[in-house]
């Protein structure tokens, strides 16, 4: 069995059911249904304005839908606050760069693990026993992981406001690692990247998904369709709120539906390519 197959018939990370959305008269989703199993790169596409962002501010919690459920490991998530969902093991990464300009690259990483400190006022005001060596312990995983994971070794003290913009999306994607997420919301993390850069995302991307440390499940909200194709298991059109298909990488491209609303057959011959 091919290992794109055993992901499919693995476990349901998140499943949202019949989600409708709406801004006034505008339909945004419309009985959204989707299933990501663990392990996947699951991404989502569709023109602007199709309704991705929406989708991912319902799955983070930063939009409660007026309709549908959204599940995750089994437990229904509808009111549970961003911060909620987080604690269960859900991260994100956003469409434009969300970082501190003004403090440092390990500052804004180490941000991400406010969660996982478990250390009482007292010791923490002091600074001794549990608290040093809980500090010790997440030092050494952002720096021996995180850092070299990343190869961010020569800027981890530079003011994030001070570095290229392509650096700073390294820096956020870290401080989203920091939470030691199961599932990754990854909202257009190529946008306004170089080449070169994109390739180096494309491959930090595959890494948190397919090594042993990190096995990290990841929804991929994505334009440059010739990396969705080669990095996803599956890919999931909406257009105007509507889903026209999830399937496969070629089930998409085939799909005439898809080549009509968005792909293009300019478009559909590049990722062929």
């Amino acid at each position: 069995m091919a290992a794109a197959d055993k992901i499919r018939d693995g476990e349901i990370l998140l499943e949202m059911k019949d989600v409708h959305m709406l801004f006034g008269k505008v339909i945004a989703l419309a009985g959204v249904n989707l299933e990501i199993r663990k392990g996947e790169i699951h991404s989502v596409i569709g023109p602007n304005g199709a309704g991705k962002t929406v989708m991912m501010n319902i799955i983070n919690g930063l939009y409660r839908p007026q309709q549908g459920e959204i599940f995750y490991k089994e437990k229904k998530i509808n009111f549970l606050k961003p911060y909620e969902r987080s604690k269960l093991g859900l991260a994100r990464t956003f469409q434009k760069v969300e970082v501190f300009g003004g403090m440092t690259v390990l500052d804004n990483i180490r941000l991400g693990r406010h969660i996982h400190y478990k250390s009482g006022i007292f010791s923490g005001s002091w600074y001794f026993g549990k608290t040093a060596r809980e500090e010790n312990k997440h030092r050494a995983f952002i720096e021996e992981e995180i850092i070299d994971l990343l190869e961010i070794e020569q800027i981890r003290n530079k003011p994030v406001g001070m570095l290229p913009y392509g650096l700073q999306k390294r820096v956020e994607l870290g401080r989203a690692l920091a939470l030691e997420p199961e599932l990754l919301i990854l909202d257009e993390p190529l946008a306004g990247l170089n080449l070169e850069e994109v390739e180096d995302m494309a491959r930090f991307i595959l890494d948190i998904n397919e090594e042993k440390r990190w096995q990290v499940t990841c929804l991929l909200v994505e334009h440059d369709m010739g990396v969705v194709m080669d990095l996803s298991h599956r890919v999931f059109v909406l257009n105007f709120g509507n889903m026209i298909i999830d399937g496969t990488p070629k089930e998409v491209q085939n799909n005439p539906e898809v080549i009509k609303a968005y792909l293009g057959e300019d478009d559909l011959y590049s990722t062929r390519k």
